[in-house]
């Protein structure tokens, strides 16, 4: 069924017992097969009915309401006699192995609801969604998962948003996370077809979970953040499996801090960096294997966006692996750096920044500042998002740290004559006419706008904002920060450099200003007010000084 992509094309096909025509396997290749069926005209194609048998079935009526529902109570009663003989004969697998053959049967043949998700409501009405559910834990469970996972096929459930909220309000009800996740551990990924039930379960998870981006934490608690972590940490050769797992775990943790949470208290953060320190010496050797790593760094960053888990990154020496990935020169340098990015930022990251300077990260850090690697356009970043991230990390040390630890990072820019307050200042002027061009072609639109008499609503405003912002507005509100900050450092040598590159350049203090008052009223958003207005008011005394 799935070959011929049937669903996609809204064919209906019923399976049926054999009475059209059968083909031994071993006469006939599936090649051959498909050659001969090029000479049959629809309403005819070719059907895989058993392992041992290829089947050409003639395409049954079109499929409605009434058909769709005789269809399911032919499951229910098929459901009942397996149930009623697996009773009657538990020790006996003969007594109802024909009943579980005529069940897969109707449930390959049930495939077809897939291409009707406004007759969803009938699988819930009349059962077949806790009967379906109810097969997870035997051994017809896998014919069970292809099924549902049709049935969630995100391009369906989008066809009829009322037929996918009444099938997927019914899947929640019966726990159908716990059964899936209860079913995986008993799979055994050696064996093909059982590795195809996880990845389909797995497929299950991200249908529902994109629908319904809400059901994410009910699903972590419910086994899946368990079962994933245990999946991740295992000691299997890389497969599509363990890419699908790291996917479903970054999906879990996106905006998410109850997963976040339950991630660490799980232990999690160690089972990432143990994951991720393969890839300190080593590049990965496919391009699944790097969006596997990148996937798990992914995680790692979300997960550090809680402050409780930033202490269990300290604590599990999350910072030296990181510091080491700098040095190394891998693919994994550049998603280490967004990782200390997230973990230094705001006060929350104050310890993390201290530790960093203790185990020598300013060595590492600085050299990364001065030049943009070239390789990283390799590694499909930019080189403004590897400057936004080496720049907001000097700017949360600058922030946070205090006594020795400060003095060794203010002593940084006052070295070779300097040198590092220049490199501040040639970013400054880079990004500063990058943004400058972007807001003229701005002005230009709006203006444009105003004289067709289009309104400016918040909408289009924020739109521009975002523009501002992919011209580099952010990175240049960073530099002006640590321009401010090492100014105000009592260095007068530091101050006098800022101001006499700013002088010889034609640059002006005032557009500092201007640039560190829009950086301030954009601060602290997700934080307190009183946060807001302490972290604003530090900011506006710095700008009076400076």
């Amino acid at each position: 069924v799935s070959s011929l992509k049937l669903k996609k094309k809204k064919i209906h096909c019923v399976a049926q017992r054999p009475h059209e025509m059968e083909l031994s396997k071993g006469i006939f290749s599936p090649f051959f097969l498909l050659t001969i069926s090029q000479f049959f005209s629809p309403p005819f194609f070719l059907f895989t009915f058993r392992p041992s048998l290829f089947l050409l079935i003639k395409q049954a009526e079109p499929v409605d309401e009434s058909s769709v529902k005789k269809m399911i109570l032919t499951f229910e009663k098929r459901s009942y006699k397996n149930q009623e003989l697996r009773i009657k004969f538990p020790d006996n697998p003969e007594k109802f192995m024909e009943t579980e053959l005529d069940l897969n049967d109707i449930i390959q043949e049930m495939h077809v609801i897939a291409t009707m998700p406004d007759l969803y409501h009938l699988l819930v009405e009349l059962n077949a969604v806790h009967s379906l559910l109810g097969l997870l834990m035997l051994h017809i469970a896998i014919a069970v998962v292809d099924l549902l996972q049709e049935l969630t096929d995100i391009d369906t459930l989008h066809e009829s948003e009322e037929g996918a909220e009444v099938l997927i309000d019914a899947l929640l009800e019966g726990q159908v996370v716990a059964l899936l996740v209860q079913n995986m551990e008993r799979l055994d990924e050696q064996v093909k077809e059982e590795a195809d039930g996880v990845y389909n379960t797995l497929a299950i998870i991200e249908n529902m979970a994109e629908f319904r981006p809400g059901l994410c934490t009910e699903a972590a608690q419910q086994g899946l953040m368990q079962w994933l972590l245990k999946r991740i940490k295992a000691k299997m050769p890389f497969d599509a499996n363990k890419l699908y797992c790291s996917e479903i775990l970054a999906i879990l943790l996106q905006n998410n801090d109850n997963t976040r949470e339950l991630l660490g208290e799980m232990d999690g953060i160690d089972v990432l960096l143990q994951q991720l320190s393969v890839f300190k010496r080593h590049n990965p050797a496919t391009a699944e294997e790097q969006e596997m790593m990148e996937n798990l760094f992914d995680s790692l960053c979300s997960c550090l966006m809680l402050p409780a888990n930033r202490d269990r990154f300290l604590r599990g020496e999350g910072l030296q692996l990181m510091n080491l990935m700098l040095r190394e020169k891998k693919m994994s340098r550049t998603s280490a750096l967004k990782v200390l990015d997230h973990g230094m930022i705001g006060p929350e990251g104050t310890d993390n920044c201290h530790k960093f300077v203790d185990i020598l990260g300013l060595r590492t850090i600085f050299p990364l500042f001065m030049k943009t690697p070239k390789k990283m356009k390799k590694v499909g970043v930019s080189e403004k998002e590897h400057e936004e991230h080496v720049c907001s990390i000097i700017a949360s040390m600058l922030r946070n740290l205090k006594s020795q630890q400060r003095t060794r990072l203010l002593n940084k820019f006052t070295e070779n004559d300097c040198e590092k307050v220049d490199r501040l200042m040639e970013l400054h002027f880079k990004y500063l006419d990058a943004v400058q061009q972007a807001d003229k072609r701005i002005e230009g639109e709006k203006h444009d706008m105003v004289r067709r008499g289009e309104i400016l609503d918040d909408s289009m405003e924020d739109e521009f904002y975002l523009r501002r912002l992919d011209a580099g507005l952010f990175v240049l509100q960073l530099i002006c920060y640590i321009m401010v900050e090492i100014s105000n450092s009592g260095i007068s040598q530091l101050q006098q450099r800022v101001h006499q590159i700013l002088n010889l350049r034609g640059g002006s203090v005032k557009v500092v200003r201007h640039i560190m008052r829009e950086y301030a009223e954009s601060i602290g958003d997700g934080k307190t007010e009183e946060f807001k207005e302490a972290e604003q008011k530090r900011i506006m005394d710095l700008l009076d000084n400076f």
